[in-house]
């Protein structure tokens, strides 16, 4: 039976998305209106070959627009991933304790 998702880190934001709706923070229906929209901006994949970074998107984009997160927080998180991602070995999993300015 092949993966559920095509790539692990796909999980994740389906997840977060799930536990969200779970804790009441938003209805289907918002989170439907929110990937709809990212799935319609200019420049999406019309094969959906970035449905999974356009629900990445539409995760941000409610989560902020709930005040659930800021956004400045989460393009520190993200680009302390990169720095993790580019400094963990091939082949090792990426961790957020290998990004190199972590204090």
């Amino acid at each position: 039976e092949p993966p559920a998702f095509p790539t692990a880190w796909q999980a994740e934001p389906f997840a977060m998305v799930v536990a969200l709706h779970d804790r009441g923070l938003f209805s289907w229906g918002e989170w439907a209106q929110a990937l709809s929209s990212e799935l319609k901006q200019p420049g999406a994949r019309a094969d959906a070959g970035d449905y999974y970074q356009c629900w990445l998107a539409a995760l941000e984009s409610i989560i902020t627009a709930r005040n659930i997160a800021l956004k400045a927080d989460i393009d520190l998180l993200t680009q302390a991933w990169q720095r993790a991602a580019l400094a963990t070995p091939h082949g090792q999993p990426v961790r957020l304790e290998n990004d190199p300015e972590r204090v």
